[in-house]
């Protein structure tokens, strides 16, 4: 009677640890999502950027946004300037240097 309770006692376990396992085994097999290419780090905000660019131009910035560039994060601005031109400029957010 008693080898008969621990032969109970372990077949319990065991099926406890499998079904553990499996509901381990089922969630721990999914595949990570791709990491993506680590974003440089931002020192320049947007709004220094363009007052910068602003300032160096002589022009006034109508249009900003934000790009990745090979795992860079650039600024991408277009100007316009007193005698009617547009033109863009590109920054570097990490370094704030005009590419």
């Amino acid at each position: 009677m008693r080898i008969m309770r621990v032969w109970v006692a372990l077949a319990v376990l065991a099926l406890a640890g499998g079904l553990a396992a499996a509901s381990m085994g089922a969630a721990g097999t999914q595949t990570p999502p791709p990491r993506e290419t680590p974003p440089s780090v931002v020192r320049v905000s947007m709004g220094q950027a363009v007052k910068m660019v602003e300032a160096r131009y002589q022009a006034r910035v109508v249009r900003a946004d934000t790009r990745r560039q090979g795992g860079q994060v650039i600024y991408v601005m277009r100007l316009l300037d007193r005698h009617g031109r547009v033109f863009t400029v590109r920054v570097d957010a990490a370094s704030g240097t005009i590419l």
